[in-house]
């Protein structure tokens, strides 16, 4: 898994494109048809009952979102089953977002979509935002989660919220595809991005794609990012079930079970 080191913004465009080359793996398979029918009934969401939990529980009825990595916009324009108004949704992957406007065009939506490098936000976006949400795997695509973090609250308006239902840190120590899956074959504190030269899919299809970097991340540098972000963490749960790719799945429902997925909410500090 270790890899090679690498600069902000080389890391960024080599991820942009291994994003925009994989698009087309996402389109008519059987999750999009899932999703064109879904959204074209009133109240739909993507998400799964974890975070819909969370997201109930927050109480966002009238309030303004904003989605950071909102890939085909699927959650961006499930937030109004939960009452959320004003939406955006921000990726940096073009090729993802012209699903998201098909997406938007079945739920008959308003919110909006935003291509842009979230390192590098053009002047003029708003920054009053009631809440923002990130979700499955964008961490792990950031090269600097430090000024990823700093740049998510700067969307916040003071005592805004940030919502994050993440893969658990302790699940990239292992390879769920080796002939030793339940044994660790990373270290938990390694620093190094992973090369990944396959197409970026979910359902364990594997294609060839030019090279993307994967970062792993120690939660304690999670809690530490959103701290020196002006966050402060009032809600953090820990869960026994994947939210990632099928093959993961080995990995649940054990009698000594490994952390699997997070979820955590954090507050703007009001100034």
């Amino acid at each position: 898994m270790g890899g090679e080191h690498i600069g902000l913004e080389q890391a960024v465009a080599a991820n942009r494109r291994a994003w925009d080359d994989s698009a087309r793996l996402h389109q008519g398979n059987a999750l999009w048809q899932e999703l064109t029918a879904g959204f074209a009934r009133s109240g739909y969401s993507a998400f799964d009952a974890t975070m819909t939990r969370t997201l109930e529980g927050l109480e966002l009825q009238g309030l303004s979102g904003v989605q950071v990595g909102c890939n085909n916009g699927r959650e961006t324009l499930s937030l109004a089953a939960f009452g959320a108004e004003r939406c955006l949704g921000i990726d940096h992957s073009a090729e993802f977002l012209k699903q998201a406007a098909i997406l938007k065009g079945i739920a008959r939506s308003d919110c909006e979509f935003l291509c842009a490098d979230i390192y590098d936000l053009p002047s003029g976006i708003r920054c009053d935002f009631d809440f923002a949400v990130i979700t499955i795997g964008v961490l792990n695509w950031m090269p600097d989660l430090g000024r990823f973090f700093q740049a998510v609250a700067g969307l916040l308006r003071p005592g805004g919220r940030l919502v994050i239902y993440e893969t658990h840190p302790v699940l990239e120590m292992f390879e769920p595809t080796s002939k030793q899956p339940h044994l660790p074959a990373y270290s938990y504190f390694s620093e190094a991005p992973a090369v990944v030269k396959q197409a970026i899919t979910y359902d364990g299809s594997k294609q060839s794609a030019s090279p993307s970097y994967w970062f792993s991340y120690k939660m304690s540098d999670i809690v530490m990012g959103l701290i020196h972000a002006g966050m402060d963490i009032t809600r953090f749960e820990e869960f026994p079930h994947s939210n990632r790719e099928a093959e993961f799945e080995v990995y649940q429902n054990r009698q000594a079970q490994l952390p699997m997925s997070f979820t955590m909410v954090a507050g703007k500090t009001a100034k």
